[in-house]
């Protein structure tokens, strides 16, 4: 599902779980995606449910992730926050 975010939209934990049929299992994306190593997969979409940069065990992530986002043309406001009304990801 998340090979599936396109550029410029994001998607929630809770969202991906529920598009690969795993309701209720937002904390076991956000591990998987920790766990990941494929750079192809665009994981730097997915936020958490306040539209936020979920915090890591190496913050650099953080940064990172942000940075990427905005490359793509997605804002975040003062408080870090992305408008999901604005950016999430429909999926067909």
């Amino acid at each position: 599902m998340v090979a599936k975010i396109p550029r410029g939209r994001v998607a929630t934990y809770g969202q991906v779980a529920e598009l690969a049929d795993l309701p209720r299992a937002a904390r076991q994306v956000g591990y998987a995606l920790a766990a990941l190593h494929d750079q192809k997969l665009p994981w730097h979409r997915v936020l958490n449910a306040a539209g936020e940069v979920s915090a890591r065990s190496e913050p650099q992530f953080e940064g990172l992730q942000r940075a990427m986002l905005e490359r793509e043309g997605v804002t975040f406001d003062a408080r870090g926050r992305v408008s999901l009304a604005r950016y999430r990801w429909v999926a067909d």
